[in-house]
């Protein structure tokens, strides 16, 4: 039956099917993927702050572990101590300070990590003491950005921070007042004494997929062999009718062969049952 003119060339027809649908599959895939490459950037490379991301907006996407530069001066009597925070795997504590680029806009510095919590507030205390503001001085560090605010634990201390949040931070700054303000925050290279230098490794780059896109593709594929599964299927059928058809004829034959065989018998008994 398969290899019949009509069905090899309904065979023909589903493989070019068949084959379109691989086509489409294939072009949903090399979609999926493209969509999903990265644009390679060297955030070990430091920038320019103002260069890399602009104040009083969402920071773009680009910017996220930038290694970024700037002058400016510290704010003394805005530390604030951040607890919760990670170095080497172990728990502890930042201080962040408020920074003023040479343009006038604020972002906050992550400055060091400490695992002692009355470590992290001498040094607060004695950062607060320092009129750095009357000073410029070059800061380079990694822009991160901000955090969403985070409620402490019930049993902490309702006035313990455990993000880097730029909307909470301006609330405790003393003079801030509407200024410009970078949405993130900078982790310095550098830690003042008695801290450590927090530990801030290079970005990992991840390739996202377009997961619709492999989907469809997966669709193309599973229509291409229903392609061929429908060849098969008709010429089964097909097969299988002419069987029924050829079983119902040879039934036929076999039912009409003992009637002929009967008919000259009876007649013989017939010609017996007159004779005289």
């Amino acid at each position: 039956m398969m290899v019949r003119p009509r069905w090899i060339a309904a065979l023909l027809l589903a493989l070019a099917i068949a084959g379109a649908f691989a086509a489409l599959g294939q072009w949903q895939l090399a979609r999926a993927i493209s969509s999903g490459e990265v644009i390679e950037r060297t955030t070990e490379t430091v920038q320019p702050l103002k260069d890399t991301v602009s104040p009083d907006g969402p920071p773009a996407k680009v910017a996220e572990g930038q290694m970024i530069e700037t002058i400016g001066s510290f704010v003394a009597g805005d530390e604030q101590i951040i607890s919760g925070r990670h170095n080497g795997g172990e728990s502890g504590f930042w201080v962040v300070s408020h920074f003023v680029t040479d343009e006038g806009a604020s972002i906050a510095v992550a400055r060091g990590w400490t695992a002692d919590a009355d470590q992290a507030a001498a040094v607060r205390e004695r950062l607060a003491t320092q009129m750095s503001i009357l000073s410029l001085q070059p800061l380079t560090g990694r822009f991160l950005s901000s955090e969403a605010p985070a409620l402490p634990d019930e049993d902490a201390d309702p006035y313990t921070m455990t993000t880097v949040s730029t909307a909470a931070l301006i609330n405790l700054w003393a003079n801030w007042s509407d200024q410009s303000v970078y949405q993130g925050y900078i982790v310095d290279t550098v830690a003042p004494d008695g801290l450590t230098v927090i530990d801030s490794p290079e970005p990992e780059v991840e390739v996202p997929l377009n997961w619709l896109n492999i989907f469809y593709a997966l669709e193309w594929v599973v229509f291409a062999g229903f392609a061929v599964f429908l060849w098969y299927r008709l010429v089964r059928d097909a097969w299988e009718r002419e069987t029924e058809v050829a079983a119902a004829a040879a039934a036929e034959d076999a039912a009409g062969t003992p009637d002929e065989a009967a008919g000259p018998a009876a007649g013989t008994d017939r010609s017996h049952a007159n004779a005289p």
